[in-house]
């Protein structure tokens, strides 16, 4: 019996250990198995897109010629003696300040009191003239125009010295101060748009070049053009020329203005914003060789002086906006025509211009050009623009013409 039962009792344990045995191991296998588990697990990441593309627009407005006759300098003397010309600029300030680019025709050389205040034939201005559009919010100048040598090199000097001393902000164009000056082309940036601005003038009243500084004026000559607007196209997304050109107090195009315009859109030019003929031409599109299309505001007008015409008191204010697309392509979205009329009566700061949808016959009879051009009246000023400008315009104070190509 002892035997017997000391078998049992060893059966017995084996038996336990065995189940101990399995059950351990049958809790390391569960662990292991859930380990397993737990490690093969994947995740998925959410997928990503990317934003919707939203253009970039740059808004261009330019005005005419500042053309300063003693009338317009003489209407800045304050009774204190000194120079203001803000009263010039008071009825476009907000048009001028909400642009990106704000472009103005500074046809007379900015060289200073000390040279002399004149008018025509020969012209020369006042710095404060200068501060009253950088007031205004105008932030390119053109200078090469006709009167550009009225006062010599020193006054193209002391111009270019006044804007680097007392507006170093401001770009100034058509003048140069070295030979390397002439060589670079002005790029305006925004938001990665790339926008090249050209300004030349068709010469300089046969006043010649100084020997030494043949560079000191962008002058039209067509190896020049051609090879600025070659750089151009390697350094911007869309190109502005401004040329001095034209015959004078003709309101159609020339047909070397025509030459001319065909070239600037053959070698590159998407806008041309041009000035000199003292009074509004046409606006229109040409057609490159390539296929591409060019924008022309022939002749922006006077945008100031004491000329005693009616047709040259009626002045335009050109209006651009540019778009981008996703390819990078920079293409005019709208454009549009502002008429502008110069208001003259004589005294401190009454001199100004008006828009033409602000004018009034009113004002029409109490202008002074009406003591030498009867025919100035609000009739004349809507139809010449009509005339001239056609659809692009909308008379009777109504919106001012927008148009896409």
């Amino acid at each position: 019996m002892k035997k017997l039962k000391h078998l049992t009792i060893m059966l017995t344990s084996i038996s336990v250990m065995m189940v101990c045995i399995w059950g351990c191991g049958a809790i390391n296998s569960d662990e292991s198995s859930k380990s397993v588990t737990t490690t093969q697990e994947i995740t998925t990441e959410e997928p990503t897109t990317e934003p919707p593309f939203e253009p970039t627009t740059v808004d261009i407005m330019m005005i005419g010629d500042m053309l300063m006759h003693m009338g317009v300098q003489n209407s800045g003397l304050m009774s204190d003696g000194t120079y203001n010309y803000d009263h010039l600029f008071t009825h476009i300030v907000d048009d001028v300040q909400s642009a990106d680019i704000s472009i103005v025709n500074q046809e007379v050389i900015i060289g200073g009191i000390e040279l002399g205040l004149s008018g025509y034939p020969c012209f020369n201005c006042a710095n404060e003239v200068g501060d009253g559009l950088v007031k205004a919010g105008f932030n390119t100048i053109l200078h090469a125009t006709n009167h550009t040598l009225d006062k010599g090199a020193i006054g193209v000097d002391n111009c270019i010295n006044y804007w680097e001393t007392n507006h170093p902000d401001i770009t100034y164009l058509g003048i140069n101060k070295t030979a390397e000056d002439k060589e670079n082309i002005y790029i305006y940036e925004k938001d990665g748009i790339k926008i090249a601005i050209l300004n030349y003038t068709y010469g300089t009243n046969g006043i010649a070049l100084p020997t030494d500084r043949p560079y000191i004026v962008n002058l039209l000559d067509e190896d020049t053009v051609v090879s600025d607007l070659a750089k151009a196209q390697e350094l911007a997304d869309f190109i502005i020329v401004c040329p001095h050109w034209g015959t004078e107090y003709t309101l159609i195009e020339t047909e070397e203005q025509h030459y001319w315009a065909q070239l600037f859109s053959d070698n590159g030019a998407d806008l041309i914003l041009g000035a000199h003929p003292h009074v509004v031409e046409p606006v229109s599109w040409l057609t490159a060789d390539d296929g591409s299309k060019t924008l022309c505001y022939y002749s922006l007008g006077n945008y100031i002086s004491t000329q005693q015409k009616g047709y040259s008191m009626l002045g335009a204010m050109a209006k651009v906006t540019l778009t981008n697309d996703k390819e990078g392509n920079v293409t005019i979205k709208d454009y549009a025509v502002e008429p502008l009329v110069t208001h003259t009566l004589w005294g401190s700061g009454q001199m100004t211009t008006y828009k033409l949808s602000e004018y009034t016959s009113d004002l029409a009879y109490q202008n002074r050009v009406r003591d030498y051009d009867s025919t100035f009246t609000m009739e004349y000023l809507v139809n010449t623009c009509k005339q001239v400008f056609g659809d692009l315009y909308v008379p009777e104070g109504e919106a001012v013409g927008i148009l896409s190509e």
